[in-house]
C-alpha cells in the first residue's frame, strides 16, 4: 500500500473570467478513502475539480496538498502525487493506446533515465486492469467512446499517483462497464491506498461506492460526510429539484434513491388488485 495523500480546499473561489463558479468552499477529502462530489448540472462540479487539480486557478482560497499549498509544488512533482481525469480530455491524431497509456508515465521520468521496465509494468497492468490490453496497438481515433473512455482511465491509472481525481469517469460506458470501472477503482483504493475523488451524476452508484459523499448547489457546498448521513429526501430536493423516497440499497444497504416522477406514482386504483372474472351461469 503506498503512502496515503490528504487535500483540502479552503474558502476555494474559482471560475472563468468574471463568473464566480465556486463560491467558498472548505472541503476535506478523507486520505486513503473515495470521496465523490454530486450535484445538478453547471453547480460547478468539473470546475472544483480542475481547480482542485491545478488545472484552473483559485480567484480566492487555496487548494492544500500534504499540508503544502499546491500553487507552490513544482509541476513534475504535483503530477507525481496527484492525476486528474478530465471529463471530456482530447488525444494526439493517430496516437496507439499504449503509447497513449504510457505518456502516464511521463512525471516519473528524469532528465537523463530513459524507459525502464517499471514503466513496461505499470502501463501493462493499467491496459489489463482496464480490459485494453488487447487494443494497444490500435489507434485511439478508432475506438467506440466507450473503450476510449477505458483507455483513458488505464493512462491515469499508469500515472501511480497517491491522489486521484476523476471527472465522470463513466462517460460513454454502459452499465456492466460502469460498475467494472467503479469495482477497478475501489480496488485501486483499498489495494494501494490511493485517495479518490470522483465527479458522479448517477447519485445511486455515487452513494454505493463513496466512503465520502460531498454535495454541491450553486457553487456551493450543502452537505458532506458518509452516504448514509448524507443522502436523504430533503437533499435530493435541495440539489436536484426533484422529489424522491431514499430506501436502503438491497445489494449494498447503501441509500437508493427512487425518484417520484408523475407518471409513476401508485395511486389506490393502481395498487387495487385486478377484478378477478366470473364465468356466467
Amino acid at each position: 500500500m503506498t503512502a496515503q495523500h490528504a487535500i483540502r480546499t479552503e474558502g476555494l473561489v474559482s471560475g472563468y473570467g468574471g463568473t464566480t463558479v465556486v463560491d467558498g468552499v472548505d472541503l476535506q477529502i478523507p486520505a486513503g478513502r473515495i470521496s465523490v462530489i454530486v450535484g445538478a448540472n453547471a453547480c460547478g462540479k468539473s470546475t472544483l475539480l480542475k481547480t482542485m487539480a491545478r488545472l484552473l486557478p483559485a480567484q480566492q482560497g487555496s487548494v492544500v496538498l500534504d499540508g503544502t499549498r499546491i500553487d507552490q509544488i513544482p509541476t513534475k512533482e504535483l503530477a507525481r502525487t496527484l492525476g486528474l481525469l478530465p471529463q471530456q480530455p482530447v488525444a494526439p491524431e493517430g496516437i496507439a493506446v499504449a503509447d497513449l497509456v504510457g505518456r502516464g508515465r511521463h512525471p516519473h521520468q528524469k532528465l537523463f533515465r530513459s524507459w525502464t521496465a517499471a514503466d513496461d509494468r505499470a502501463v501493462a497492468e493499467a491496459l489489463a486492469a482496464t480490459g485494453v490490453l488487447e487494443l494497444a496497438d490500435r489507434a485511439v481515433d478508432e475506438l467506440s467512446g466507450g473503450q476510449r473512455q477505458r483507455v483513458w482511465i488505464a493512462m491515469a491509472l499508469a500515472q501511480e499517483t497517491g491522489v486521484l481525481l476523476l471527472d465522470e469517469p463513466t462517460t460513454f460506458l454502459d452499465v456492466s462497464h460502469q460498475i467494472e470501472v467503479l469495482d477497478l477503482l475501489t480496488d485501486l483504493n483499498r489495494v494501494r491506498g490511493t485517495t479518490i475523488v470522483m465527479v458522479l451524476h448517477d447519485i445511486n452508484l455515487a452513494a454505493r461506492y463513496a466512503d465520502h459523499l460531498f454535495a454541491l448547489r450553486r457553487g456551493r457546498l450543502i452537505a458532506g460526510g458518509p452516504p448514509a448521513e448524507v443522502v436523504t429526501s430533503e437533499l435530493v430536493r435541495d440539489v436536484f429539484d426533484l422529489d424522491a423516497l431514499v430506501i436502503p440499497d438491497p445489494v449494498s444497504g447503501a441509500p437508493m434513491v427512487l425518484p417520484r416522477g408523475r407518471h409513476h406514482v401508485l395511486t389506490a386504483h393502481a395498487q387495487a388488485p385486478a377484478p378477478t372474472s366470473v364465468p356466467a351461469p
